[in-house]
Order: C-alpha cells, then structure tokens, then sequence
C-alpha cells in the first residue's frame, strides 16, 4: 500500500508526495515497458500489417478513395496506387527503427494506464464535487487519444505519404525513400494527431484556470479555420474532396472546444 492511501492527503508531507510521485513514474515506466516488449516481440505485425500499410494500394483508406476517384472519375482523387520500395542505407539502421517504433508503440498502448497513474496521483487533492465531475476524465482522455491516432493513422498518413512520396522538383531527381524517414512519419503523425485531439481536454483545464475563456476562441475562429485549410491543402492531393475530407474533423474538434469552454464559463459561480 502507498503513503498516499494509509494518510489522509492533508496529513502527507511534501516528502511523501514526493515518494508517491516516484512511484507513479515508477508505475508509469513499467507500463510503457511492457507495451515495448509487446511491440517488440510482434515486429512483424506492426511493421508489416500497421507502419507499412498506408504505402500500399490496398490500405484501406486508399481504396476507399481510388474507388472514390473511379465513381466521381477524378483520377487525383486516387492516393497511393503504386507501392513504393524503402531503402536502408546505415548497417544499424533496421535495428534502431526496431527499438524506436517498440518505444513510440508502447508509449501508445501504455497511454490509458498513464493517465489512470497521473489521475490516481492527483485526484486526492480534488474536492469530492470535482471528482465526481471529473469521474470519467481518465476514460474520455484515452478515448480521445485513441481516436486521435487512428484518425492519424488512417486519414493523415497516407494523405501525407501520397504528397511526399510523389513530390519531385525536378525529373532528373528519383525519390529513394529511406526506411527511417517513412517510419518516423507515419509514426510523428500518429502521435501528434493522439495529442491534437486532446484539444479538448486542455481547453477545459485552460477554461478552468481563467487562462482562455469562449470569447477569445471565437475571436480567432477564423485564424484557426485558415490554418487547419492550410495543414489539409498540404497533406492532401489537389482537390477540394480530400482536403475536406481531413479539415472537418479539425474543425470539429476546434468547434467542440468552443462549446465546452462556453459550458465551463456558464457553470462557474458570478462572483457579486
């Protein structure tokens, strides 16, 4: 049993805070740990069947838009028709994208365990009323990640490696694509769109400490909704569908922001 369960939380010391964090880490290394092993073990379903998937012609979001592209007759519409062969040019270099892609694997599958760590940690300095609000925070985060990386995984990498893979600024130049600057796309993307989609989450914490309030997200409603245009024309072949097909979840989850910081604003006391 941790200090933190055999002391009531305002009879712990700064030292025993100190120690339960400790073990939260502890706890939280563990987990990423064992998701590594995991990834590490099953190379080849997660290189073959998951990283290496989005180059192929039947990944399936390329085959939902090359039979998009044959409905509407718009070959553009078509991503990834061809597969493309990736190159390693460093002796090691297989091995050390086997030991990064089992890091950034069970980082990702260890992710819900962290942030159930992270809320044991500090939901005792919580009042009773706000952890009853905040109940199901642990699971809507997870969800929200969870989402965030297959919508990475599924909408933005292949958008991504279709432009990149095919961008040339001169014919004389051949893409030869190394195996690390693939891996370390698909993966970044993944990753960063999981924490993207905590947009949410941290406007909510941000709404609670007076930092941003609704006002100033709807000021810059329309910054945002340029730059989320500008992210899908760039990942995106050159038409209005696809682009569209990646900025209205963006935008969405800009939208959905707005409205839980409004929520936040309206359920907090006026001050007289």
């Amino acid at each position: 049993m941790s200090d933190q369960e055999e002391k009531p939380i305002h009879e712990m010391t700064f030292m025993d805070h100190l120690e339960e964090l400790r073990w939260v880490l502890i706890r939280c290394v563990v987990g990423i740990s064992l998701g590594t092993l995991v990834s590490f073990f099953g190379y080849k379903y997660v290189f073959d069947d998951i990283l290496l998937s989005p180059k192929t012609p039947n990944f399936f979001t390329n085959r939902l838009m090359c039979q998009l592209a044959e409905i509407l007759n718009s070959p553009t519409l078509c991503i990834n028709s061809k597969s493309f062969q990736l190159i390693n040019i460093d002796i090691a270099g297989q091995f050390n994208t086997h030991i990064l892609v089992s890091v950034y694997a069970g980082l990702i599958l260890a992710f819900p365990y962290i942030i159930y760590q992270l809320w044991k940690f500090i939901s005792p300095a919580l009042y009773e009323e706000e952890r009853k609000k905040a109940s199901g925070a642990v699971l809507i985060i997870s969800l929200l990640f969870i989402i965030g990386v297959l919508f990475g995984y599924f909408f933005i990498t292949p958008f991504s490696v279709n432009f990149l893979g095919n961008y040339s600024v001169s014919s004389q130049v051949i893409n030869q694509i190394n195996l690390t600057s693939y891996i370390s796309l698909v993966s970044s993307l993944s990753l960063v769109s999981g924490l993207v989609f905590e947009l949410p989450i941290l406007v909510y914490f941000l709404t609670k400490i007076n930092i941003i309030n609704p006002t100033f997200l709807k000021k810059y409603r329309r910054h945002a909704f340029m730059v989320i245009l500008i992210i899908a024309a760039v990942i995106s072949p050159p038409d209005v569908l696809s682009m569209t097909l990646i900025a209205i979840p963006l935008w969405l989850l800009f939208e959905v922001s707005i409205f839980i910081s409004s929520r936040i604003i309206k359920s907090k006391p006026i001050a007289s």
